[in-house]
């Protein structure tokens, strides 16, 4: 796909614009005032601020022998990202181009707010290798975004790995323009995503029950489901006192924990994430539908300006592909014994709203606020900017 999408690129760049008239529409619309970009960028890791060690007993003494002692603090190679991509983006007025490069991490209105800076395209293709604390993830974002006169058609794909964060979206609006500064949008919109929101199947197999309402799987089988085993042990102490539990050993023969507490406070919580992704990594990709409506209120003057945008996706989900049974409509509806008998799929609201205000009340002084609320399933998004700024004469 990526190999694909550059070869196009590059074709079009080739290409003469005063070639055949519909290479010559396709650089007018399409790749005038873009920007073709690539970057990089490296850094110093995090570095822990309390080290940590533990004692290793040497091989050929005894446990009350002068131990070894380890640095056990993690170390971490540099971070980088490395990322390229071609953009053409327009910005509102109060926007200002934060250098005089792109790097592809640049966040504009262009992606939240309903509508634009302008009538016509806008688009970003983006790719990204990074590695943050040692771990490597592939990153990228496709937009592409038509806003007319009476319309808004957007379509858009976005995964950062450092967030879990991974999803495609494509809508349609009518728009209505009151005014010069005000517009209303009404239309549909249909959202993929991998992850099953809501859905927690390692709960799911802990609360399943038999015909007498006992668990049919206990907590500590999991463990043996890996490959750990249990083993009984008694003892008794200086005054006489005896007690019993179970100290658990992997699959080689390891000890890993002195008791069941110890094995669930420590492996058990592994293993609970390592079986929640292998069942959802069986599960195919979520794709619902539901309508959206938004509005946006545009005013800007040299020394006031206010932009205020909202969407807001109606309670009326439909899935139109994966299983709806672990979709975010059944969220609520699983219980001891799997899901609740004559339960109702359970509908929600998703939404953002966004503000960018700014008022300069004097020649050298000025106050500004800018923020950003998104609701999407169980993930909730805000950021949130407000200062003063004085200059000196």
């Amino acid at each position: 796909m990526r190999h694909t999408i550059l070869t196009i690129l590059i074709l079009l760049l080739t290409v003469p614009a005063t070639g055949q008239s519909f290479f010559g529409e396709l650089y007018k619309d399409f790749l005038k005032y873009g920007t073709l970009y690539g970057a990089a960028d490296f850094s110093s890791s995090y570095e822990e601020s309390t080290r940590t060690y533990f004692v290793r007993t040497n091989p050929n003494g005894g446990l009350y022998d002068i131990p070894t002692v380890v640095d056990n603090t993690p170390s971490y190679p540099f971070d980088y990202r490395i990322g390229f991509g071609i953009r053409k983006l327009a910005r509102f007025d109060y926007e200002r181009k934060p250098r005089n490069y792109y790097d592809g991490t640049e966040s504009q209105l262009a992606f939240t707010a309903p509508t634009s800076a302008f009538q016509g395209l806008e688009y970003q293709i983006h790719f990204e290798n990074e590695r943050l604390r040692g771990e490597m993830f592939q990153n990228h974002r496709f937009f592409l975004k038509h806003t007319g006169k009476y319309h808004i058609i957007k379509a858009e794909s976005r995964e950062v790995g450092r967030i879990n964060l991974k999803y495609s979206s494509a809508e349609i609006r009518a728009r209505l323009p009151i005014g010069k500064k005000f517009s209303l949008s009404a239309g549909a919109i249909v959202r993929g995503h991998d992850r099953a929101y809501g859905y927690n199947p390692i709960e799911i197999w802990l609360n399943e029950t038999d015909e007498n309402g006992d668990a049919v799987n206990p907590w500590y089988t999991l463990g043996f489901n890996y490959g750990y085993d249990d083993i009984y042990y008694s003892q008794e102490d200086e005054n006489g006192n005896e007690f019993y539990d179970w100290y658990w050993v992997d699959a080689e023969g390891t000890r890993v924990a002195d008791s069941d507490l110890e094995f669930r406070e420590t492996i058990f919580t592994d293993l609970m994430n390592r079986y929640n992704n292998e069942i959802w990594s069986e599960l195919d990709a979520f794709l619902e539908v539901a309508p959206i409506v938004g509005f946006d209120f545009y005013h800007y003057k040299n020394k006031f300006w206010l932009h205020a945008y909202g969407n807001y996706i109606l309670p009326n989900h439909k899935y139109i592909k994966g299983d709806e049974l672990c979709s975010y409509l059944n969220r609520n509806n699983w219980g001891k014994g799997g899901l609740v008998e004559d339960s109702e799929l359970e509908q929600w609201k998703d939404y953002s709203a966004g503000v960018s205000f700014g008022w300069k009340l004097g020649k050298s002084i000025g106050v500004f606020a800018e923020g950003e609320y998104t609701k999407m399933w169980d993930s909730r998004l805000f950021q949130s900017t407000v200062g003063i700024n004085y200059t000196f004469k």
